[in-house]
């Protein structure tokens, strides 16, 4: 691993470092640190800048509580520039949203932005923003019995699928899947984030290949 010693600060002594969601990946904010702050994130495992306004280190959460546990800092190839994946507890911006990233200058009219995470909003949104022939809508209104009816159901679909062989067919199959189960995991307040962690601490492909070896 790089010291910060090797590392390329400015003529102020400042290296910019860009802020990400761990589970998301979105860029939450964009900083500046100095040797300094550095060295406090590192040691304190939650994120410290130098505020260019103030002069002054400042740790993110010391007044508002929205602390931003750190994940990795890489450097870029020239290192000159950091990025810093963090797990947060609440708002990055100062303004209470989710990003500081939230003002369009230019969308594609050809790619999209996607994310499961964006999906599990919308489908979790369905339950108070409703839809007047919103499909969501309608599962929540049936309530768990027919989420978890519907769950099965495109369980047996994916199986039936994948023994066919079919790729295309597999492919959108395993999407109704995802979408049910999302609905399933909003409706007993599961996030995606919870599902990451409990993956996170199984090492799941590591325990089946020593099961298998075992066997």
């Amino acid at each position: 691993m790089l010291k910060i010693s090797e590392l390329k600060f400015d003529a102020d002594g400042l290296i910019p470092a860009v802020v990400t969601d761990f589970y998301t990946k979105k860029v939450l904010t964009v900083a500046y640190m100095n040797a300094a702050s550095l060295e406090i994130s590192m040691r304190e495992g939650k994120t410290c800048f130098y505020s260019r306004s103030r002069k002054k280190l400042w740790r993110k959460g010391e007044t508002s509580g929205n602390y931003q546990n750190i994940v990795a800092i890489k450097a870029d190839c020239d290192r000159d520039a950091l990025t810093v994946e963090v797990v947060k507890s609440g708002p990055a911006c100062h303004l209470g949203t989710d990003s500081c990233f939230n003002d369009y200058v230019y969308i594609s009219d050809e790619l999209e932005e996607f994310s499961v995470a964006d999906l599990y909003k919308l489908i979790d949104g369905r339950k108070t923003d409703k839809k007047e022939g919103s499909y969501t809508n309608y599962l929540f209104e049936q309530g768990i019995d027919k989420i978890l009816k519907k769950v099965g159901e495109e369980s047996a679909e994916v199986l039936i699928a994948g023994k066919g062989g079919d790729k295309a067919e597999t492919v959108y199959e395993i999407a109704d899947l995802v979408y049910h189960l999302l609905v399933l995991m909003s409706q007993m307040q599961i996030t995606p984030a919870d599902v990451i962690d409990e993956l996170k601490k199984r090492h799941v492909i590591d325990k089946k290949v020593k099961q298998q070896r075992m066997q």
